[in-house]
């Protein structure tokens, strides 16, 4: 019975994460606005406009000056992007997407980026996957299921017969509410919502995640 592995991009199969907060760091800086780690955590897995939100944290700000801020963000994350390689693969993804491919399980990915495609490219894995969404893909982001279940539609499989790998609150529970087994990556406290958690994909197996899943039940 064919199986699907669906992935996250940011903090999953790099630290783009990482850039990410770099780049609303210095914005932040620019605009003489206060900005933590513990802040950036709360825009993991969001889309650019409603990480915005986020950032701002209720402040007022016109429409032009929501898309200066937007376009100045991404200017910064772009530029900080030409430096990535296949060289940032997180511990463990290679050979996870290798065996994988191996074993004829479809792959997803699942990213609530516009850049995603770009990133995958810079990464060197584009190819690998069967069916590919980012922030356009869908009209409602995670936390809801969206952007899941059309990724499981185009690897045409139910969700009960894919594995998502999340490492966002909002990725876990938008995957767990599209009725999919959830690998949350990262701190238990981020992460604690889904099926099972792993500090990362340092030594995990694709035979082992297969097992995970079960048969679905035959329809009389």
């Amino acid at each position: 019975m064919k199986s699907g592995f669906i992935f996250d991009l940011d903090g999953v199969l790099t630290d783009t994460a990482e850039l990410h907060y770099h780049s609303w760091r210095r914005l932040a800086e620019e605009e003489d606005m206060p900005f933590s780690r513990e802040a950036n955590a709360a825009l993991l897995g969001r889309t650019r406009e409603d990480a915005l939100d986020l950032w701002l944290g209720g402040r007022s700000c016109s429409p032009e000056k929501r898309d200066e801020l937007l376009r100045r963000k991404n200017a910064y994350f772009l530029e900080a992007l030409e430096k990535l390689g296949p060289g940032d693969l997180l511990p463990g993804v290679a050979d996870l997407l290798a065996e994988a491919r191996a074993r004829g399980v479809r792959l997803g990915l699942a990213s609530s980026s516009r850049n995603a495609r770009r990133v995958c490219d810079r990464l060197g894995v584009t190819a690998l996957f069967d069916a590919f969404a980012d922030g356009a893909s869908v009209v409602h982001p995670k936390p809801a299921p969206d952007i899941f279940l059309w990724v499981a539609g185009r690897l045409g499989l139910h969700p009960a017969r894919c594995i998502v790998f999340e490492d966002s609150e909002a990725g876990v529970r938008g995957a767990r509410a599209g009725g999919f087994l959830v690998v949350g990556l990262g701190d238990p406290a981020r992460v604690g919502g889904a099926n099972w958690v792993r500090p990362d994909l340092r030594g995990a197996a694709a035979e082992a995640f297969l097992k995970l899943l079960k048969p679905l039940p035959v329809l009389s």
